[in-house]
């Protein structure tokens, strides 16, 4: 895993994961100093969230954006799962648990059975080779030719 993003050894060019050359295009990045991976940590036009702060489908994508969860916070921020009333499981990235808690106010039909992560790294630490800022086009054009 590395130290910096939290990737496999294999996962270190899967992200983004959804609309990757339209994501490397247009959005700002989060490249770990470390591997080279790329993050998306733009700001969506969806209510002004960043992606980490969407649901993801599986423990494994959530902690593909956990890393710039922590580098926005300045803090190590937790994966959670949570369920709806249909029994559907997603899982999302909080940086304190009355995060956690406002969230399942605000959003009666979901629920969090552990109270605690599911994963979070126990501290955060900042990396020197850390870079955010828009990928140039052969950046990309390498970057997805290792994918």
């Amino acid at each position: 895993m590395c130290k910096e993003c939290y990737a496999d050894d294999n996962d270190n060019r899967i992200t983004p994961l959804y609309s990757a050359l339209d994501c490397l295009r247009n959005h700002t990045q989060y490249i770990c100093g470390t591997c080279g991976r790329c993050i998306c940590i733009e700001h969506r036009s969806h209510r002004d969230l960043q992606r980490w702060q969407f649901p993801f489908k599986s423990l494994e994508n959530a902690k593909l954006y956990l890393r710039t969860a922590d580098y926005t916070m300045k803090k190590s921020c937790g994966v959670y799962e949570i369920k709806n009333n249909k029994g559907r499981i997603s899982y999302k990235i909080f940086a304190e648990p009355k995060d956690l808690h406002t969230f399942l106010q605000n959003n009666k039909d979901k629920s969090c059975t552990r109270e605690t992560p599911v994963f979070m790294m126990k501290e955060y630490q900042e990396f020197p080779n850390t870079q955010v800022r828009k990928v140039t086009i052969d950046e990309i054009e390498q970057y997805m030719s290792e994918r």
